[in-house]
């Protein structure tokens, strides 16, 4: 559904969704299968054109801290379900996540992250290096220590995800506002009454912030600060592979942060760049692929030289501590907001989209996530920062 079929967006709501991405149409689709209805999602490009718009996303529960844990347990599953609620194919492929480990520092900060999931449920475990080149044989096992391994996990199409979850919110009678920017918000007292748009202004009850990177901007139009910066990460695709690439899981070499895994007819590559500025630029730059390379080299030789097909550029939005902002606004309690997910927007999309829709009705969450409240950063609270971030 496109804003050409709304020249102007409806003049009232119940609930204004700022962000199109997988995050807000997420939390469409659990308000509305709540009876939540009266909803408008505003998106300033088409959705899933930011941070979701990447053309594979990985799924996985293999995080240090329990929130994170749980989080992404319970959105494994929500993908596993995902055919039937809400209804499409989102090729999720459950490979497994592969840790690669060079030190005793990672594998014990690993092994604690292990017995942590372990005890909720996550079938992770430490492997040793022949085990890990058998699960992915393009692996060196030079210098290679151990390996942390959950089978549960895997990657899905981000933007067969977006779709699905719009789709169905749109059956249910939420309106679908694309190339609608917001350009400011209204208040009175402590509640945001209004969002105004390139289209027109909503009047509205309540607002709920899912503009990934743009999250910050967002918040300084209703005086909320939520810490969220974007940094631009890259990936390229390997040319067709004959004969094609094993299926191996997504593979991921902690040190350098180099990851690969498959897709389509070859192998998608990818790594961290620790010299990246910060900003909203999104322009694929070759020349990052030779950090990737050199990472390579050392750890999985053939794919140093694989011959690459283009690649894709998008935006984590990162907070201090590389930990979500959840929660609801102490200043202004009619203002929600789900942002800065570090790199693990997609794969805890589900599960947010439910805890937002709690928060939202004034229900208990299946867990508590208050101390992904962004008032953590100014009020002294205990930082948690994760310690399985690439």
């Amino acid at each position: 559904m496109s804003s050409s079929a709304f020249p102007t967006v409806p003049a009232s709501a119940d609930v204004v969704i700022i962000g199109g991405g997988v995050m807000g149409v997420s939390i469409a689709f659990h308000l509305a299968e709540a009876g939540v209805t009266n909803i408008v999602v505003v998106e300033r490009g088409d959705l899933g054109r930011g941070s979701s718009g990447k053309p594979i996303g990985g799924v996985r529960a293999q995080f240090s801290d329990p929130l994170n844990i749980e989080l992404g347990s319970r959105s494994l599953r929500a993908f596993e379900e995902f055919p039937h609620r809400p209804g499409a194919d989102i090729r999720f492929d459950t490979v497994g996540y592969l840790f690669l480990l060079d030190s005793e520092r990672q594998v014990s900060d690993f092994a604690a992250g292990v017995g942590l999931q372990n005890s909720l449920d996550v079938p992770s475990r430490i492997i040793g290096p022949e085990e890990a080149q058998r699960l992915c044989p393009y692996l060196s096992t030079d210098g290679l220590v151990a390996a942390a391994y959950s089978p549960a996990d895997g990657h899905a199409r981000p933007g067969l995800v977006v779709q699905g979850y719009a789709a169905a919110a749109a059956r249910a009678g939420v309106t679908i506002a694309t190339r609608t920017a917001v350009r400011g918000m209204d208040t009175a007292g402590d509640r945001v009454v209004g969002v105004h748009t390139s289209h027109g202004r909503i009047a509205c009850s309540a607002v709920i912030c899912a503009a990934g990177a743009w999250s910050a901007r967002i918040g300084d139009m209703a005086g909320v600060r939520l810490p969220v910066r974007p940094v631009k990460r890259q990936l390229a695709f390997t040319a067709p592979l004959a004969p094609p690439a094993p299926r191996i899981p997504f593979t991921i070499d902690f040190s350098s942060t180099a990851y690969f895994h498959n897709s389509d007819d070859g192998l998608l590559l990818g790594l961290a760049d620790p010299g990246q500025a910060e900003g909203f630029d999104t322009t694929w730059t070759p020349a990052w692929l030779e950090l990737f390379r050199t990472a390579a080299r050392h750890r999985a030789p053939a794919l140093a030289d694989m011959e690459t097909a283009g690649g894709w550029a998008g935006l984590y939005e990162v907070t201090p501590d590389h930990n979500a902002l959840i929660g609801r606004s102490g200043e202004l309690p009619n203002f929600l907001y789900a942002a800065g997910f570090s790199g693990h927007g997609f794969l805890q999309a589900p599960a947010v989209g439910e805890v937002v829709r709690d928060l939202y009705l004034e229900r208990e969450p299946f867990t508590d996530v208050s101390p992904l409240s962004a008032d953590r950063f100014h009020r002294g609270a205990e930082i948690r920062p994760e310690a399985h971030v690439v």
